[in-house]
């Protein structure tokens, strides 16, 4: 079966991970509003059309504190990739290295931080932090990812309490026992984002995950003055489909769904992408 979208590899993770490794990966708190929402958000955004532009020459590169990635789109923090495929975050580590892009580990990642280092040396590594109520084991985590090369901490605030996973009390889920969390996600709507932008005033870059499943999601996001966006879902199901090489096919098939749109758009640059791009109204 070709793989043509990302549908096609979710398509794929859902029929061959077990169903207690797919329903964790698939299902989100009580009745799922916000992760079916983040989907919804995307399709209510229209472009405005933009002809007769020159788009011969494309460059979709930007940069992310600083740091060059090939395009707009990184891997975003999600846990416990081992039950997707046997190498877990090395080969997550591994396909970001490949793609040129940022990949954000989860503290419950179930690879050390010193693993996923080393499974892909120079590449672009961030580390997700749970703050703990024991502060010390925090702030070794920290250190920890720092002296390994991880080049951005990315906090999670949005978590006083677990939400209630209905599927995973229903089928009991635990890690297999060869499985450990070995370092000791909540959805972001687009909706949001304008008032965020808005808010923030450009002093510092603006990123979103949550809802991405095309190029043309991408390219929504930045207009609406995102820097850059993190998959999480479909990267899991890139995983499941053949490791590394899957998750890179993923990337490879954004990026190439992201240019087209770009493209589309009248955009020769990720610098040219702006609110113009899209019709507030179907918001």
């Amino acid at each position: 079966m070709a793989m043509v979208c990302l549908s096609d590899f979710e398509a794929y993770a859902k029929k061959y991970l077990p169903k207690t490794a797919w329903d964790y990966f698939a299902a989100g708190a009580d009745d799922c509003t916000t992760r079916d929402e983040n989907i919804l958000a995307y399709k209510r955004i229209r472009f405005r059309p933009r002809m007769l532009r020159d788009v011969s020459v494309m460059d979709i590169r930007t940069k992310i504190l600083g740091s060059e990635i090939s395009f707009p789109v990184g891997i975003a923090p999600t846990g416990f990739h081992q039950l997707a495929w046997p190498d877990g975050e090395k080969s997550t580590a591994r396909a970001a290295r490949a793609m040129n892009t940022c990949y954000i580990a989860s503290t419950y990642s179930t690879c050390t931080l010193e693993e996923i280092s080393a499974a892909a040396p120079g590449g672009l590594r961030w580390f997700q932090l749970y703050i703990h109520r024991n502060r010390a084991a925090s702030q070794q985590l920290v250190q920890r990812a720092e002296a390994l090369g991880f080049q951005g901490l990315v906090l999670t605030a949005d978590l006083p309490y677990t939400g209630k996973r209905r599927d995973d009390v229903r089928n009991g889920f635990r890690l297999p026992p060869h499985m450990k969390v070995k370092n000791l996600e909540r959805a972001f709507e687009i909706d949001a984002l304008v008032e965020v932008v808005e808010a923030v005033r450009g002093r510092v870059e603006v990123y979103v995950d949550g809802g991405i499943r095309k190029g043309s999601d991408v390219l929504k996001a930045l207009a609406l003055g995102a820097k850059c966006v993190f998959i999480g879902r479909p990267a899991l199901w890139g995983l499941a489909y053949r490791g590394e090489e899957g998750l890179q096919d993923v990337l490879r098939i954004l990026q190439d769904e992201f240019r087209l749109s770009m493209a589309l758009a009248g955009c020769a640059s990720v610098s040219e992408i702006g609110q113009h791009l899209v019709q507030f109204s179907k918001l």
